[in-house]
């Protein structure tokens, strides 16, 4: 009983693995641009500003 090895995959091997770790590179890139931009807004954000103004343009209905 002897059961046979499959090949290994020669052909398209580089350019499969390029496309997956090109994709993956570029989520990365997207990712970190928008963890940035968030920490940008957060560092200066003011949240009693934004609440005063939401509340003057009549966003809330039980805050007077």
């Amino acid at each position: 009983m002897s059961t046979a090895l499959a090949k290994p995959q020669t052909r398209g091997l580089l350019a499969k693995r390029l496309q997956f770790h090109i994709v993956g590179a570029l989520m990365f890139a997207v990712a970190e641009r928008r963890k940035k931009a968030c920490a940008d807004f957060y560092r200066n954000y003011d949240s009693m500003k934004d609440f005063e103004e939401m509340r003057k343009a009549g966003v809330f209905q039980s805050a007077k």
